[in-house]
């Protein structure tokens, strides 16, 4: 039996396989692992990501909150 994938499930953004709030921990380290070399690349899906969930929220989550949750974790670190 397969398991879900930690994707997000849509109007509410919670993963599929986990029920938390997306991306999760294994969907975190799942986009690390494809956008490797490509950190730029993964900040602006985050982004993309970011806007189609505010949309489709609808104003449930902070705007802060929701970069936090989105863009927040993936910023390269000094």
């Amino acid at each position: 039996m397969r398991r879900p994938e930690h994707a997000p499930s849509r109007p509410t953004w919670r993963c599929r396989a986990c029920g938390i709030a997306w991306p999760c921990s294994p969907a975190k380290l799942r986009l690390l692992a494809v956008y490797r070399e490509d950190r730029d690349g993964l900040l602006s899906h985050l982004a993309a990501l970011m806007e189609e969930a505010a949309v489709e929220l609808g104003g449930a989550v902070l705007p802060a909150r929701l970069a936090e949750r989105f863009t927040g974790w993936a910023r390269p670190r000094a």
